[in-house]
C-alpha cells in the first residue's frame, strides 16, 4: 500500500455520507489517503495521538469532517503541524450553521482551512492542490481538471446559444 498523503477523518460514521466527497476526490487525482473515525469528544486521546503523528506518518494534509459542536478540525489544528481543512457537517437541528461557525472561528495561529457546509469533495481539491504546489504532475493534472471545467461550461453555453433558453431549460 501506498504511503497516505491525505488523511480524511471524522468525528463519527454517521459523517462518512458527507466526507465521501473528499474520498472521491483523492481517488480522482490517484492520491493515497486514509479515511478514520476520530472523535474529539467520545476519543480524545485517539484525536490527541492522530493529530500529533500524523506528520511523522508522512501525512501531509488533514481533512477533518465534524458536526454539531465540531471541535474535531480545530482540536486537530492546535495539534498538528499540518494543513487542516474542515468540513462541516449538516445535522439535523441547525443543517451545519452550527458546524459551520465552530469550524471557522478559530482563534488567531491556529488556523483551519473551512469550506461549505457539506463540501468535503471542495476540501478534497483543496487538499490536492496542497500537495501540488510541490508535485509538477499532480499540478499537471488539476490543470487539466480546471480546464475540463471550464470546456464543460463552455459546452453548455453553445447549446444554450444553439437552442434558446426555453429548449434548454427543457432538456
Amino acid at each position: 500500500m501506498t504511503q497516505p498523503l491525505i488523511g480524511i477523518i471524522m468525528g463519527s460514521d454517521s459523517d462518512l455520507l458527507t466526507m465521501q466527497g473528499a474520498i472521491a476526490a483523492c481517488e480522482e487525482f490517484n492520491v493515497p489517503h486514509e479515511v478514520s473515525i476520530v472523535s474529539a469528544h467520545r476519543t480524545p486521546d485517539r484525536m490527541v495521538d492522530y493529530a500529533k503523528q500524523a506528520h511523522l506518518r508522512g501525512l501531509k494534509v488533514i481533512i477533518a469532517g465534524a458536526g454539531g459542536a465540531a471541535h474535531l478540525p480545530g482540536m486537530v489544528a492546535a495539534l498538528t503541524p499540518l494543513p487542516v481543512i474542515g468540513v462541516p457537517v449538516s445535522s439535523r437541528h441547525l443543517q451545519g450553521v452550527d458546524s459551520l461557525y465552530s469550524i471557522v472561528q478559530m482563534p488567531a495561529g491556529i488556523p483551519v482551512a473551512t469550506v461549505a457546509i457539506g463540501n468535503a469533495k471542495n476540501a478534497g481539491l483543496l487538499a490536492v492542490q496542497i500537495l501540488a504546489s510541490h508535485d509538477p504532475d499532480l499540478l499537471a493534472q488539476v490543470q487539466r481538471y480546471r480546464q475540463s471545467l471550464a470546456d464543460s461550461v463552455m459546452e453548455k453555453q453553445a447549446k444554450l446559444d444553439e437552442v434558446g433558453y426555453k429548449k434548454y431549460l427543457e432538456s
